[in-house]
């Protein structure tokens, strides 16, 4: 298990949070990101580690009845909703209500395994024509990649790209179905810079794979919402042996974003019967053409090299 993101706690300046009222975050991806800031010491907001860690729980219950209530918030918390009161000023909301506002902007859903709910989620629209299900997929995956370009994160994106160029070596890390994402980020940059592998490709164990790697060398770490325990104690055990990491998840309050040297959020909300993987995937796209762009000559004579080898071997027809 890892420790919750936090910061040194403070104490509450009024006259400071009168003047952020008005400022708050409108939406759930902007109070993620306010997070990620904030835990980083990169936003002018500070607050304690007991209302950070209160903030990350009461993202991830985003769609709950819980929210509906700050008496019931704070039970389901244990916390005492004035907790909850000074957290949502602190962030410079007016008020508790103005704060549940952008924390209601989905629609509610019960609570459960995520994956029975996604799974229902496909099957309630089993009456719907075929067209109207693949339509309804289609333009939530759309919004999701709406939800990226909005929130792009420039900085972020340019330190990932500089991590991955000049890493000497670069490991991928993703299980389950980020194994997938993992794989095809992988192939993808192969095709510009050697040296680029998936974290226990030949399962020998992350032990062993890990013990290769030296303090210059990357990993990149992939999973969202509900994480896989394997990536992020991986994650966990990169950082202490000094390795770099980046992080490629869907917000704040990721694991893995606490041991990363930067990260990258990537929505992905929709009625898929398991996680989305399509912004993912279009995010790698993006990184590895970003990477071929900042290393031009050499992504040049690599990409060469590649097409005269599947030339050789008569691999296309």
């Amino acid at each position: 298990m890892t420790t919750p993101l936090t910061v040194p706690p403070t104490t509450v300046d009024e006259p400071a949070v009168q003047e952020r009222a008005g400022m708050a975050p409108a939406t759930l991806q902007g109070l993620r990101e306010l997070m990620f800031e904030i835990a980083r010491g990169q936003s002018d907001i500070a607050i304690g580690a007991k209302a950070l860690h209160a903030l990350g729980r009461i993202l991830d219950l985003k769609g709950d009845p819980a929210l509906l209530s700050i008496t019931t918030l704070a039970d389901r918390l244990d916390i005492h909703p004035s907790t909850i009161t000074r957290l949502a000023r602190n962030l410079g909301y007016k008020s508790f209500g103005a704060f549940q506002e952008v924390l209601l902007s989905t629609s509610l859903s019960t609570s459960g395994s995520f994956y029975s709910r996604q799974a229902q989620s496909a099957l309630d629209s089993s009456h719907l024509p075929s067209q109207g299900v693949a339509t309804r997929l289609c333009r939530e995956n759309q919004a999701n990649i709406d939800r990226f370009v909005d929130a792009f994160d420039a900085a972020s994106f340019d330190q990932a790209v500089s991590l991955i160029t000049h890493a000497p070596r670069i490991a991928v890390h993703g299980i389950r179905q980020f194994h997938a994402f993992a794989s095809f980020l992988v192939y993808g940059l192969r095709m510009i810079r050697s040296d680029v592998h998936l974290l226990d490709s030949n399962a020998l164990g992350n032990a062993e794979a890990l013990a290769s790697l030296t303090k210059d060398d990357l990993l990149i770490s992939a999973s969202c919402s509900p994480y896989s325990r394997l990536v992020a104690d991986t994650a966990a055990a990169a950082a202490e042996k000094g390795l770099t990491l980046l992080a490629i998840t869907d917000g704040a309050r990721s694991p893995l974003v606490e041991h990363s040297r930067t990260a990258l959020f990537v929505p992905h909300d929709t009625s898929f019967l398991s996680n989305s993987l399509t912004t993912f995937i279009l995010l790698a796209e993006c990184l590895i053409n970003a990477c071929a762009a900042a290393m031009p000559d050499s992504a040049k004579q690599a990409l060469a090299e590649r097409d005269a080898m599947i030339k050789r071997l008569n691999i296309e027809l």
